[in-house]
């Protein structure tokens, strides 16, 4: 495995018991330490069971999967590799599990048996990553939804991950909740040189994406840059196109910024408003 490959999936299968249909079936994927990848798709169309793959949550009944080297298939890895990859989910209140932020912020880590000294580093740098300076003592229950979920990304911070893997971690906070995380993922991705893998269904937070893969009925439909993908027809796809991807598909089609600029809000601005 190269050094820069973080999750390595060849001919991955996965079938819940009792059910009759593959969540997943003959998926291959590549995440490369650095990379952003937003992964798209109905409801069902197994995003979230391939998010968990990547930390060992769920074990593939055929195929190959590498995490930072790591065969998940083989029980003694699967610690090493939730080191390494880290998730936030949906709900933080499922993420939460001591009285105050710093205790929270410090359970994984002290379960890895980091030295006193190295746990107070990782613990501060967390809390200040993501946005939670000054709320050390506070009770984890007086927390707001969006302050809580800000908790969840900084207890998975503290591991010291490779790669994040974020399950609609912004599906529950307000519009200005999620500006904050998206740009606390994006200081992130730049500043840590930290993988960034997104499962969304806001299709307006895949423009920092390098890659975009598009899943259906468990198997990989697409996948290509923000720009392919806002020139492909994605009404095949069963996707629910905003209004704002529609007008941006509009813009791009009419080639009012170029055929190779991607029109984000900035650019769109400025051709409308020269």
């Amino acid at each position: 495995m190269k050094n820069d490959v973080v999750c390595s999936f060849s001919g991955l299968s996965f079938e819940y018991p009792g059910s009759d249909t593959p969540a997943l079936s003959d998926v291959s994927l590549t995440v490369r330490r650095g990379e952003w990848i937003s992964l798209v798709g109905a409801n069902g169309s197994g995003k979230s069971t391939l998010a968990k793959m990547m930390n060992a949550l769920l074990i593939p009944t055929q195929g190959h999967s590498y995490v930072c080297g790591y065969d998940s298939r083989l029980s003694e890895n699967h610690r090493p590799i939730r080191e390494k990859v880290a998730m936030v989910f949906q709900n933080p209140e499922n993420q939460i599990v001591a009285v105050t932020v710093e205790e929270d912020v410090a359970f994984g880590p002290e379960n890895l048996g980091l030295p006193e000294e190295k746990l107070r580093e990782r613990v501060a740098w967390a809390i200040q990553s993501a946005g939670l300076e000054g709320l050390e003592r506070h009770p984890t229950y007086g927390l707001s939804g969006g302050q809580k979920q800000r908790l969840a990304v900084a207890g998975a911070l503290a591991l010291g991950p490779l790669c994040l893997v974020l399950d609609e971690a912004t599906s529950m906070v307000d519009p200005q909740g999620r500006k904050d995380l998206m740009e606390i993922f994006r200081r992130l991705h730049e500043e840590e040189n930290m993988a960034v893998v997104n499962i969304t269904h806001r299709l307006e937070e895949i423009w920092d994406s390098e890659r975009i893969v598009v899943l259906e009925k468990g198997k990989i439909l697409w996948e290509g840059t923000p720009l392919e993908f806002l020139r492909a027809s994605r009404k095949a796809w069963d996707l629910q196109d905003t209004p704002m991807m529609e007008l941006l598909s509009g813009l791009q089609s009419s080639e009012i910024l170029g055929e190779n600029i991607l029109p984000l809000p900035g650019k769109v601005a400025e051709a409308l408003c020269p």
